[in-house]
């Protein structure tokens, strides 16, 4: 595909679904390594689900959390923890969970992905606690962004 030089046009990266499988199989190793099945999605700049992976005995509850963390994340480009304190009663961003047909995440556990300041997608993992799926999910940005060094070769 050419690249536009345009200013009516913008580039705009996008996680593969190669990429994808790169943090899925990183994230299922640090679940398995915390002993905490998790249910792991992962979209691209659109939020735009590309690969979905439920590990067994992760909570089907947890199944469209995991969605919306990383829709959340890859929307706005912020870890879904970030919220914690503006969304409380009384915060500059109370009520924000009921936007985005109610899919906007203020539970820890979704990252995006960024190259070069860019999001170029995200990851949101659901089924243990805020910090377990946080963990989980960075193994799973981790490994993106080791793979995207490695092939520049820096």
């Amino acid at each position: 595909m050419a690249k536009f030089n345009s200013q009516a046009v913008q580039d705009m990266p996008h996680l593969t679904l190669y990429g994808a499988q790169l943090a899925s199989a990183a994230a299922i190793a640090k679940a398995q390594e915390i002993q905490v099945p998790e249910d792991i999605a992962i979209v691209d700049a659109s939020q735009q689900l590309l690969h979905f992976q439920r590990m067994p005995k992760a909570k089907y509850a947890s199944i469209d959390i995991a969605i919306n963390k990383a829709f959340t994340a890859a929307g706005f480009g912020l870890p879904t923890h970030a919220y914690k304190e503006n969304v409380s009663p009384g915060g500059p961003l109370f009520g924000i969970n009921n936007s985005n047909g109610g899919r906007f995440m203020t539970i820890g556990g979704g990252l995006p992905i960024e190259i070069d300041g860019r999001v170029i997608g995200a990851i949101g993992c659901s089924t243990g606690t805020p910090d377990e799926d946080r963990q989980v999910a960075q193994a799973g940005v981790d490994a993106v962004l080791a793979h995207v060094k490695k092939e520049n070769g820096s």
